[in-house]
């Protein structure tokens, strides 16, 4: 197949590279035998060189299996960013476990939801959410419940001698991350060890951090239980022997006194964070130079925030693109060489990326042209959890299919339009959300915009739009500024007024959620 991305690979980055038959732990304990003496973890007025962090997951490793844990069970992690979330997700996987991620905010019904269909075994949680579990616990499958505070300690278990447990990390999974619940229940991404260790190796290989290595500090704010904190946060950090501060919750406030203080020197971050820091440095400035690694994922990055947030920084954020199924980076701009604005760059080395129509999937479409992005890859998924019909549909001949829209130029620079579930068809027309959403953010008194489709007798469907605002302005007059900015047929034929937008723990706006509640005005 015709790859032009290849032509715009950073010199020194490679285009394809080798990934090592290893398990995420002897990933780890390989980065523990180079930089043992290393602070891994910082944690307010804690750290943990890697030798600490390495003996403390030794111990719980012990601890699990000591419980019972065994090769293949389902071990569930429910903490905010704090120190036993790496110690436990480590050491679970010592013991050959396969890990469930936990999002800390889930309410009774999510949380049971997952624990039964990834039938979970044991479950580490944060101590003043047991009351929440305590109420779906007779339902579960649950036989083992380790409570911690962000101070550390943990209940039961007694750690024993265990033996080396043997890790295939082509067949078994290190993680079952749950993905999809905007569009209906969610469904457990299968991640082999193979898949995160080749992701790791791929973001490191096409990232600044490679050329400085054991030296790296990163403010790691995305959360651990999500996909893209796990591997861009976590798992390259530690590759690249690097410091990895941890921030449990995102507050602009503390955040900015974090930078000035620990001098961060990359920073992985989504697009409502980049927003944050913009707000706040307009009426307290602070330096950012420190920052020499930015990237942007989980959701696009407004071209109008890109701009500014490059500008007070001094930086160039590398916007990427990735999915849950493929552990998650698939695209990123080159940190060196040619970067485009508004594009989620090039596919990662040893990724093949295409795009494909709509209608049947079979057809790679020209440079230009908007259809289906799919991708393939060491980084993608085995399968979902014990969905094999869905499997068979998102996986076809070793392609995954995204169900993103999007369009690739003469270069092989790839551009996300919308999802295929979002596309707006309107008086027979095609309208993205992003094109909509990028008109409104560069409007002076927009902070946060959200585009959707509603019903409309005439049109079929019509444009709508929620947005939150930094100063007054009224429905008529930005309506009227986009007129002046997009073809008639994508002009809002609504703007709602929202102090806020409804979001998931990693910043991603739920339009879900909004379309449901504004749909009729």
């Amino acid at each position: 197949m015709d790859r032009p991305w290849l032509k715009h690979v950073a010199e020194g980055n490679p285009k394809s590279i080798d990934i090592p038959d290893i398990s995420l732990v002897e990933l780890f304990e390989r980065s523990t035998a180079e930089y043992g003496d290393h602070t891994a973890v910082s944690f307010f007025d804690k750290t943990y060189s890697y030798k600490e962090l390495n003996a403390a997951i030794e111990h719980f490793a012990k601890k699990f299996y000591g419980m019972g844990i065994r090769k293949n069970d389902r071990v569930a992690i429910m903490l905010p960013n704090c120190p036993q979330y790496p110690i436990s997700f480590y050491g679970a996987l010592s013991c050959g476990a396969t890990i469930v991620q936990l999002n800390p905010m889930f309410q009774a019904a999510e949380l049971l939801h997952i624990l039964n269909d990834s039938e979970t075994k044991a479950l580490i949680i944060l101590d003043r959410l047991l009351p929440l579990f305590e109420g779906i616990k007779d339902k579960t499958s649950v036989q083992h419940v380790l409570a911690t505070g962000l101070d550390g300690g943990v209940e039961e278990g007694v750690p024993i001698n265990m033996p080396r447990i043997l890790i295939d990390p082509k067949e078994d999974v290190a993680v079952i991350q749950y993905t999809g619940g905007t569009t209906g229940l969610p469904k457990g991404a299968m991640l082999t060890h193979h898949n995160i260790v080749a992701n790791t190796l791929q973001s490191a290989a096409t990232s600044e951090m490679s050329t400085r290595k054991g030296q790296e500090k990163v403010l790691t704010i995305s959360p651990l239980f999500h996909v893209y904190g796990m591997t861009s946060g976590m798992s390259v950090t530690f590759y690249n022997g690097g410091n990895m501060i941890l921030v449990p919750k995102f507050d602009v406030g503390q955040v900015v006194e974090l930078i000035e203080k620990e001098k961060p020197t990359a920073f992985p971050g989504v697009p409502t964070m980049y927003i944050a820091l913009l707000e706040y440095h307009q009426s307290r400035k602070f330096d950012l130079s420190c920052l020499e690694s930015c990237t942007s994922g989980s959701a696009p990055l407004p071209l109008e925030v890109l701009d500014r947030f490059n500008a007070i920084s001094g930086t160039t954020v590398a916007e990427g693109y990735g999915l849950s199924e493929a552990s998650p980076v698939t695209h990123r701009n080159p940190v060196q060489g040619l970067q485009k604005k508004g594009s989620i760059g090039i596919p990662l080395p040893s990724t093949d990326s295409r795009i494909v129509d709509v209608a049947t999937g079979q057809e790679t479409l020209p440079a230009g042209e908007v259809g289906e992005l799919v991708v393939r890859g060491p980084q993608v998924m085995k399968g979902y959890w014990n969905r094999p019909e869905e499997t068979a549909h998102a996986i076809r001949d070793n392609w995954l299919y995204t169900g993103d829209l999007a369009k690739m130029d003469e270069d092989g620079f790839f551009y996300i339009v919308g999802r295929k579930k979002e596309m707006i068809l309107a008086s027979g027309f095609n309208v993205y959300p992003i094109e909509v959403e990028n008109v409104l953010y560069h409007h002076p008194s927009i902070r946060e915009a959200a585009v959707f489709g509603v019903p409309d007798a005439y049109r079929g469907e019509t444009v709508r739009a929620v947005v939150v605002l930094k100063e007054q302005a009224t429905e008529e007059e930005l309506i009227a500024y986009c007129r002046t900015q997009l073809s008639a047929y994508k002009v809002p034929e609504a703007i709602v007024f929202a102090e806020e937008l409804p979001k998931t723990a990693v910043g991603k706006i739920l339009k879900r959620a909004l379309q449901k509640q504004y749909a009729n005005l």
